[in-house]
């Protein structure tokens, strides 16, 4: 299987470079800024963690940036944080930011590591497996999430192996499939998602069982998830759209060779309207404050977009 993360960094990126020198700076400085003197990088409140860390060093690789004393500094927060006590996402974000630092910068936050360290932690992964062929968001979880699930088949990749089961994985993704063509979160759920959707489709690209039929129904689902506003919003049931929802709609749109069927021009509109006076992107046109993550979003969505034109 391809490597998704990576893949996915180089087209973001080559979108990126198709947008104007002083818009790419502008978030260059910001996320910058942003950096802790720990080396690491927080959401709005609270100290320094993993989540956001990996998103402002995903936003400094998309921009050529992640080099030199930044990456040096965060690859220090790196290195001091990893622990048996670590939740899964924030233990995830911790193996992405490793990787973009190795391929970005060329440093190894991994070099002091036990040379079993890789097998450790997919048999770590494991414990978070499900009878249903997914993987739920705790070790204690009962029910398997689509986005864990997603996750933690990227982190497996990364680590160079590959889902245990095949066959039930893709049988779990599509069990999360609905009528309306999109996917859900969780079992009980009745209405379809822009991320879970995502999720879900990233996961079956991954394994090569995307198929057409699927592909279909999933652009047909996306395209009406675009508001007045220009943007994708994250359900039916909810009227605003948000920077996260409209990468996540847009990637899988492109992957599924749907971005035709919505309206580009008023995509970037929206998406452009969120940029931060002093670099960043909001969450949304109810937002009042940047941060890392969204500006990570908010660069994806003008690079898939900039890639499209």
């Amino acid at each position: 299987m391809p490597n998704y993360l990576e893949n996915l960094m180089i087209r973001l990126a080559q979108g990126v470079d198709r947008l104007p020198e002083r818009v790419r700076a502008k978030h260059a400085e910001y996320l910058k800024r942003s950096q802790r003197d720990d080396g690491g990088f927080a959401g709005r409140e609270g100290e320094s963690d993993l989540y956001y860390t990996a998103f402002a060093l995903r936003g400094l690789a998309l921009l050529g940036e992640l080099d030199g004393e930044p990456a040096e500094r965060a690859a220090g927060f790196l290195k001091r944080q990893p622990s048996a006590t670590t939740p899964l996402v924030d233990f995830i974000s911790f193996l992405f930011g490793g990787a973009l630092l190795q391929a970005a910068a060329g440093i190894d936050v991994f070099a002091s590591a036990a040379p079993a360290w890789r097998e450790s932690v997919a048999s770590l992964f494991e414990r978070f497996r499900r009878s249903d062929g997914g993987y739920a968001k705790t070790d204690e979880g009962h029910s398997s999430s689509t986005y864990h699930t997603f996750l933690i088949a990227v982190a497996q990749q990364l680590l160079g192996s590959s889902p245990a089961d095949r066959s039930r994985l893709i049988d779990f993704v599509r069990s999360r499939r609905r009528e309306d063509g999109g996917f859900v979160e969780i079992g009980p759920m009745r209405k379809s998602g822009t991320n879970p959707t995502a999720a879900a489709a990233g996961l079956l690209t991954m394994v090569d069982a995307f198929d057409e039929e699927l592909r279909g129904g999933v652009v047909g689902f996306l395209s009406e998830m675009q508001t007045d506003e220009g943007g994708l919003k994250a359900n039916t049931r909810i009227p605003l759209a948000d920077v996260l929802s409209t990468f996540t709609g847009l990637l899988t749109l492109a992957d599924s060779a749907g971005l035709d069927e919505i309206d580009g021009r008023a995509a970037w509109r929206y998406v452009a309207s969120l940029e931060a006076d002093g670099g960043g992107f909001y969450a949304g046109v109810w937002d009042t404050a940047a941060d890392v993550e969204y500006t990570f979003y908010g660069l994806g969505s003008l690079a898939l977009l900039a890639g499209a034109g």
